[in-house]
């Protein structure tokens, strides 16, 4: 009896002595211990005792969001829900009406109805204000009300929904939508092909290859790839689309972390399927993460001009790590550097101000970097442009004129 005792007290000591890296006590481990039983304690506490039924989920919910706004606002938890939406976001596709929707506080927003999909069809345009979903008004919905208007392929949904003050109602057929990561390419002129980019996808390498290979056919003898407004995606097809440009075996970004395993190098893995034709790199300040990685690489390799205005200025990373029960957080977990060196992170998220708010990095302390060919750029700052325009959403720019680096 005496052994089985002994037997059983031992085993949790050699389990924190091997926790604990045996005699180096690691003060952080029994810091995070310790918060999490306080953290336990008073949830049970107040779901208990509480004077009024409470919902564990949203408390949990609410809990763990307010704990990472104070850290950057692109570590994030999702719970089930919100994995889903996230899978939708990164794939392109989802069965829906087949628009891009604003979700606001009162009503949602028709950003984009898609060109013959089903919000299209319906008659919905551009600046249309949904307040009502069904039988359920958007501004009673607690949760993401965009929600409401996906399901099942071939089920109706009716909306009721303002434009320029007059209340008009539209019943939709849901159908699957493939939201494409080149929405638009065409030729401008006789030599000129123009390429849009809206998101770094799954698919948007193999679309802009497509684009690519499509233009040069109608003759095209010089490219404009537009990446205003497109806010990032994936890193890796970050990589891809800048391969289209540049060889097999280059440098395009770099990614640092406290985790070593985080240290990563990206090159390109594949051969190019055009490296001498002459490139403009569209930007402004909403484009942004895997947007700049390109704009970054191909400026500092001296593969193409970038033209527009000074991009958002985001060098985060993030990795998505699966929780219990189908939830999940995305934790920044790096800083990625352009092929010169250069982090163009303009945000610094933990100096903040006396309002809380992140500071920006100042101009004057920028640090210089040479691209290929010797020309200096900066970090800090975002991607300054070679040549800046104000900030248009029009395609006619003065920019063939300038392709030649």
């Amino acid at each position: 009896m005496k052994k089985l005792l002994h037997k059983r007290l031992l085993i949790p000591l050699v389990a924190v002595a091997i926790f604990f890296g045996g005699t180096a006590f690691k003060s952080e481990f029994f810091e995070i211990a310790k918060q999490i039983e306080i953290f336990t304690t008073v949830f049970k506490e107040l779901n208990m005792n509480y004077v009024d039924d409470t919902n564990p989920g949203d408390l949990m919910d609410t809990a763990i969001k307010s704990m990472l706004n104070d850290l950057d606002p692109y570590t994030n938890y999702y719970n089930e829900q919100d994995v889903e939406a996230s899978r939708i976001n990164n794939s392109g596709d989802y069965t829906g009406i087949g628009a891009n929707v604003l979700t606001l506080k009162d009503k949602l927003v028709i950003v984009e109805p898609y060109q013959g999909y089903a919000a299209d069809k319906a008659g919905l345009k551009a600046g249309d204000e949904i307040i009502k979903v069904d039988n359920v008004v958007v501004a009673d919905f607690k949760e993401d009300a965009g929600n409401l208007l996906q399901g099942g392929a071939g089920s109706e949904v009716t909306v009721t929904y303002v434009r320029q003050g007059k209340t008009k109602t539209a019943t939709i057929k849901r159908e699957a939508v493939e939201i494409n990561a080149v929405p638009h390419f065409s030729m401008i002129d006789d030599e000129t092909g123009y390429i849009v980019l809206r998101k770094f996808t799954r698919k948007a390498s193999s679309e802009t290859i497509s684009a690519v290979r499509a233009l040069k056919n109608q003759g095209a003898k010089q490219l404009i790839l537009d990446l205003r407004g497109n806010p990032g995606g994936l890193l890796t097809e970050a990589v891809n689309v800048t391969n289209i440009f540049v060889p097999k075996n280059q440098l395009v970004v770099t990614t640092k972390s406290k985790v070593k395993k985080y240290n990563k190098t990206y090159y390109t893995q594949k051969d190019a399927v055009d490296t001498e034709i002459p490139v403009v790199v569209l930007i402004d300040g909403s484009s942004a993460s895997a947007s700049e990685i390109v704009a970054g690489a191909l400026q500092d390799l001296d593969r193409a001009v970038v033209i527009g205005a000074r991009s958002f200025g985001k060098g985060l990373v993030q990795r998505p790590k699966p929780l219990v029960y189908g939830t999940q957080i995305k934790v920044t977990i790096s800083r990625y550097y352009t092929p010169s060196g250069r982090c163009i992170q303009a945000l610094d998220y933990w100096n903040r101000d006396e309002n809380g708010k992140a500071t920006r990095v100042k101009r004057e302390n920028y640090n210089a970097f040479k691209t290929k060919k010797g020309r200096t750029v900066y970090d800090g700052g975002g991607i300054q442009p070679d040549l800046e325009l104000e900030a248009s959403n029009r395609v006619r720019l003065p920019v063939p004129f300038y392709l030649k680096i």
